[in-house]
């Protein structure tokens, strides 16, 4: 087992990647949707809004609109998104986005 004194997390270097003003849109996006993902799982284990988290009783503030959060949760959000973009980039991926016709 390992120790947990001792883990240090090591994620993917990505201060390299340079993205265009164009991704701000899919990285909110992603947030938003992120923030849908872990509603819904929350709902599906039985858990319900609630002013304060509250593991006992399944209760929890945010399970709310992404809209309805606050801005320090929705920059939770906005960061993992962000991390994961870069993150497809610095591992030699590309996006482009298809044109919708």
């Amino acid at each position: 087992m390992h120790n947990k004194d001792e883990y240090n997390p090591a994620p993917i270097d990505t201060s390299h990647v340079v993205l265009p003003d164009a991704v701000n849109e899919l990285t909110e996006l992603l947030a938003r949707n992120a923030h849908e993902v872990w509603a819904q799982t929350r709902l599906a284990e039985g858990w319900r809004w609630g002013p304060e988290r509250n593991d006992d009783r399944k209760e929890h503030p945010c399970l709310v609109p992404y809209e309805e959060l606050p801005e320090v949760e929705k920059d939770f959000d906005r960061v993992i998104a962000m991390q994961t973009i870069k993150t497809i980039v610095a591992l030699g991926f590309r996006l482009v986005r298809a044109d919708v016709e």
